[in-house]
């Protein structure tokens, strides 16, 4: 499995900035094809200090493959677009491999 994960800077405006993503971005990733799960979490602080990120979301996928086919659909191009609307200088996109262990394993 794969994820991608957007890191958003503070915006200057964070109510503007939620209602924008909850009600219009949020609904196209949703529409992207291959999506198997999506998290968000805002940041509540950093360990040491202020955290310089306002929210992230992580966005999974089968595959490298399925990734990619997502982001060139039309929704995931629409998708991307988007980002231009309302974080386009906020935002940090990461790809990583995803491997999960069982906890039980690990004792």
């Amino acid at each position: 499995m794969v994820k991608l994960t957007a890191l958003y800077r503070k915006p200057p405006n964070p109510s503007e900035f939620d209602q924008y993503f909850q009600n219009v971005h949020t609904p196209l990733v949703l529409k992207m094809p291959g999506l198997r799960k999506l998290t968000l979490a805002k940041v509540k602080s950093g360990i040491v200090g202020e955290s310089p990120y306002y929210l992230f979301s992580e966005m999974y996928f089968d595959d490298v493959t399925a990734l990619q086919k997502a982001l060139a659909s039309s929704e995931g191009r629409a998708t991307a677009k988007d980002v231009g609307n309302f974080a386009k200088d906020i935002i940090e996109l990461l790809v990583a491999e995803v491997e999960e262990k069982e906890l039980a394993a690990l004792v």
